[in-house]
């Protein structure tokens, strides 16, 4: 039973990082192909940024549906899901940095200022940066019990992320829109199961 438990975690990590890898490659081979459109850079940042926050949302979504199906071994895609995520959130800041304000501060700053939108942004990408350094078991065992409280600063950098895309969307309000309701649904529940486990705690 053990060892078919660990064959099984062991494919599911297994595929989301195929997946994964396989989305990388596939960018990599449209650029080396300059098959990116007219505009290459803002594809990049298009796709890198929904990439990241497809990737932020199913490990999102890893708990309520190994606590809904009984699937506990659906835990151990949490990690590289959140890892990926914010490699592809990194993926997306670098070529914002390279492509629109060519590594000058003073353009950055001046976009951070006029574009609120891009706060936001990086205010998300600077949440999950401590969670994706701390994320491995040694960090885990040093923080203690100090851990779990630094890792729900996914919570707000999910919102962030929305807010990132619901405040520039000037077309697509559909895809915006889902993202921010998936996303508003799943913190919804976290929120509701914390608020169920603490009112327990105190009838206890």
């Amino acid at each position: 039973m053990s060892q078919s438990l660990d064959r099984q975690r062991l494919l599911l990590t297994g595929c989301t990082h195929a997946v994964a890898l396989t989305s990388v490659a596939w960018l990599m081979l449209k650029v080396v192909q300059s098959d990116l459109g007219p505009d290459p850079i803002k594809t990049l940042l298009l796709t890198t940024g929904e990439w990241g926050l497809w990737c932020l949302i199913a490990s999102l979504m890893v708990t309520p549906l190994r606590s809904s199906s009984g699937a506990y071994q659906l835990a151990v895609t949490r990690r590289p899901l959140g890892l990926w995520a914010f490699a592809f959130f990194s993926l997306h800041v670098l070529i914002f940095l390279q492509g629109y304000v060519v590594w000058s501060q003073s353009l950055l700053i001046e976009e951070l200022v006029e574009r609120p939108y891009i706060t936001v942004g990086f205010l998300a990408w600077l949440l999950l940066l401590p969670l994706a350094i701390t994320s491995t078991l040694k960090w885990r065992r040093r923080l203690g019990r100090r851990w779990k409280s630094l890792h729900t600063l996914v919570y707000p950098a999910a919102i962030f992320a929305c807010l990132h895309i619901l405040w520039q969307i000037r077309s697509d309000w559909f895809l915006a829109s889902f993202y921010s309701v998936v996303c508003g649904l799943l913190l919804g529940s976290r929120l509701f199961l914390y608020l169920r486990r603490r009112a327990n705690r105190v009838a206890e």
